[in-house]
């Protein structure tokens, strides 16, 4: 195992929408910078800033 194993976080995220509808979003029900049809978790910008700094890496 690397060193660069320690971390590895599925950076996947859904493309962003050229207008409305937007997809809501999971936690909040905000609506998201996602496509209403885009099938998978969306979250809103504030929701996914969140997520973000819960799941970071501390060392």
């Amino acid at each position: 195992m690397s060193d660069d194993d320690y971390c590895l976080i599925d950076a996947t995220r859904p493309p962003p929408a050229d207008g409305p509808p937007y997809a809501e979003c999971v936690l909040c029900r905000e609506p998201t910078e996602h496509p209403e049809s885009y099938k998978g978790i969306t979250l809103c910008p504030v929701c996914e800033w969140q997520e973000a700094q819960r799941t970071a890496c501390s060392g």
